[in-house]
């Protein structure tokens, strides 16, 4: 017999949007269950990069002492442009007085995690969702089998797909697991850790002949660091000699920190926004509803703007039984959605060399970047996407 639970709100997935939307459904007083099929031990340890916005680290602040953002982070109140062999700093602080955080995304997972566990929430990890039945209803409900084999079924008033890109939710919500629109780009990034100190106090981004590359910090002992590559490389194929020489060339005038390589990845391109973010008494929070590139560090800051609008509509259909909140879902989230997917197809573009590119191509793109830093609005418009638009339902 499958064992079978109630709540108000079950939650696939266990990643930040999945997280925080459990932290303040609680404080609302609304009850959830959360279930992802990894253990806490994958979630955590998984690394990810990640660039917090300010509005970002202003709602993990809600964590109170369990959030660590602004004292393990590292504020950055800027980035570098580099081309044509000179660099051009954007300068954040002053454009729009605000800043991002670098602050890896699998160390916000350890802060939510804790603040969850913390509060006697119910996580069950290592439990996999198969399917969500009754989402045109008012007790829709999730099927689910548990690490030890035996069936959950989690009878709630709402369901919310937070299990990202290859979200089992989205066909409840769209109809097809796979149902948006999508774009892939011809180029990747090759990803590397390697222990050495920072090459640079800031973010570097250089669009070079050779290619795209950006030079990040992690640590006063680790950079991450990032050059364009085909999506079909081996990421073993480089020697670590090989690796340093290509990102060398994709950064002139720059003389990078080299230091034993100890993970090496290839991250691929891809854009996505689900044709509907929510259908009946089911929605969609982050990579289960998009996916950007990295270029724009919009991933899981557009997650976090997801969570907000949809927690206030949850709110007011479960406490108040108002249901205009939840009908204008769709439209109010994809209104900041489509906007990061501007701004993250435009960094990317702005900055890669793509394979077919002609003479013409390559100095139209150069000219673009002139324009962009001899430019106040140019940085400010860049200044002010990157930093992050203002939040819904917060000043």
């Amino acid at each position: 017999m499958p064992e079978i639970v109630r709540t108000r709100v079950a939650i696939v997935g266990a990643g930040p949007a999945g997280l925080l939307l459990s932290h303040l459904l609680a404080a609302a007083g609304i009850d959830s269950i959360v279930i992802d099929s990894r253990t806490r031990e994958q979630i955590e340890q998984t690394i990810r990069a990640g660039i917090l916005e300010q509005g970002t680290v202003e709602v993990l602040d809600a964590l109170d002492e369990f959030s660590r953002a602004r004292t393990v982070g590292h504020r950055h109140d800027g980035i570098e442009l580099r081309f044509a062999g000179a660099g051009h700093r954007i300068d954040f602080a002053s454009l729009v007085g605000r800043g991002v955080w670098l602050y890896p995304q699998h160390e916000a997972l350890k802060d939510l995690i804790a603040a969850r566990i913390a509060a006697g929430a119910d996580l069950r990890f290592g439990v996999t969702a198969q399917r969500v039945e009754g989402a045109a209803s008012d007790r829709p409900r999730v099927f689910a089998t548990g690490a030890d084999g035996r069936a959950l079924e989690i009878d709630a008033d709402f369901v919310v797909g937070a299990d990202g890109s290859h979200s089992v939710v989205r066909a409840a919500v769209t109809g097809s697991q796979t149902g948006g629109y999508f774009r892939e780009y011809p180029f990747a990034w090759f990803g590397i850790l390697c222990e050495a100190p920072p090459s640079a106090t800031e973010l570097i981004y250089s669009n070079s002949p050779n290619g795209f590359a950006l030079i990040s910090q992690r640590s006063a002992t680790v950079q991450r660091m990032y050059f364009q590559c085909d999506p079909e490389v081996d990421p073993e194929s480089y020697t670590e000699e090989q690796l340093w020489h290509e990102l060398q060339s994709r950064v002139p005038g720059t003389t990078l920190n080299e230091g034993p390589i100890f993970q090496r990845d290839v991250l691929r391109f891809r854009s996505f926004v689900a044709h509907s973010l929510r259908t009946g008494r089911a929605a969609l929070v982050g990579d289960a509803a998009h996916t950007v590139p990295p270029t724009g560090a919009k991933g899981m800051n557009l997650a976090v703007a997801d969570v907000l609008v949809l927690e206030r509509a949850l709110r007011a259909l479960l406490l108040e039984n108002d249901e205009r909140l939840i009908d204008a879902y769709h439209d109010t989230a994809l209104h900041r959605i489509w906007k990061a997917q501007h701004f993250s197809w435009w960094m990317t573009s702005m900055l890669h060399v793509a394979p077919d590119a002609s003479d013409f191509d390559r100095l139209r793109q150069l000219g673009e970047l002139q324009t962009v830093v001899e430019s106040e609005a140019g940085r400010r418009y860049l200044a002010e996407a990157y930093t992050g638009w203002p939040l819904e339902g917060r000043a």
